[in-house]
């Protein structure tokens, strides 16, 4: 792997690229570009953490969408993945304690793809204000583009979204098997991708 002067790779230097375009000149491929490198890493990290398959499918757009929100604010003092591994580990852990779900370690060491070490901050404070913030930009990120999916993923996704119901909850809600609710929140989540992406602009 390429290094420079810095310690950086050639791949934290095209994504420290790929985010003054999306900050500076709000370049919406940068955004899906950044996604796409990171997706299936953030999920599969999230996933090993959880173990649901939903539920990481979940945190990974909540994490994207906060460090989207805030990427103005990133530094590159250290590499795009490090921030993005912390953000979605954070959250995570928050969700882990906000369902009391039992985990097999969060003491998991990562490393970003220039092999350092990924510092995992736990904060001790149950009441967390960071659980109402991920909240409002997760409400936020689907309200972009709800409006562009079809009427039975658009229902589905204020439901899981905005009202927050749980999988079993909406299953009840709509009377629809609890596999059926699965797969095609799967597939709205799949379609917000896309549309986040630039990919389809009307579905």
């Amino acid at each position: 792997m390429e290094i420079n002067e810095r310690g950086f790779s050639k791949k934290a230097l095209e994504d420290f690229e790929l985010i003054d375009k999306a900050v500076i000149d709000q370049d919406q491929q940068a955004y899906a570009t950044l996604m796409k490198r990171y997706k299936k890493a953030v999920y599969f990290m999230i996933l090993k953490m959880i173990r649901d398959a939903d539920d990481a499918d979940d945190l990974t757009m909540e994490a994207f969408a906060k460090a989207f929100k805030n990427l103005h604010r990133f530094k590159k003092d250290y590499t795009f993945s490090t921030w993005l591994f912390r953000i979605a580990t954070n959250n995570t852990i928050d969700f882990i304690r906000k369902k009391k779900l039992k985990t097999m370690s969060l003491n998991t060491t990562l490393s970003d793809d220039g092999g350092n070490a990924v510092t995992i901050d736990v904060e001790d404070d149950d009441n967390n204000p960071q659980d109402e913030f991920i909240k409002s930009q997760r409400k936020e990120m689907v309200r972009i583009f709800v409006d562009k999916l079809p009427d039975k993923y658009r229902r589905l996704v204020e439901l899981r979204y905005f009202q927050e119901l749980s999988y079993e909850e909406i299953a009840q809600e709509l009377e629809k098997p609890l596999g059926t609710v699965k797969a095609q929140l799967h597939r709205s989540r799949e379609l917000l991708s896309e549309i986040a992406a630039g990919k389809k602009k009307h579905i």
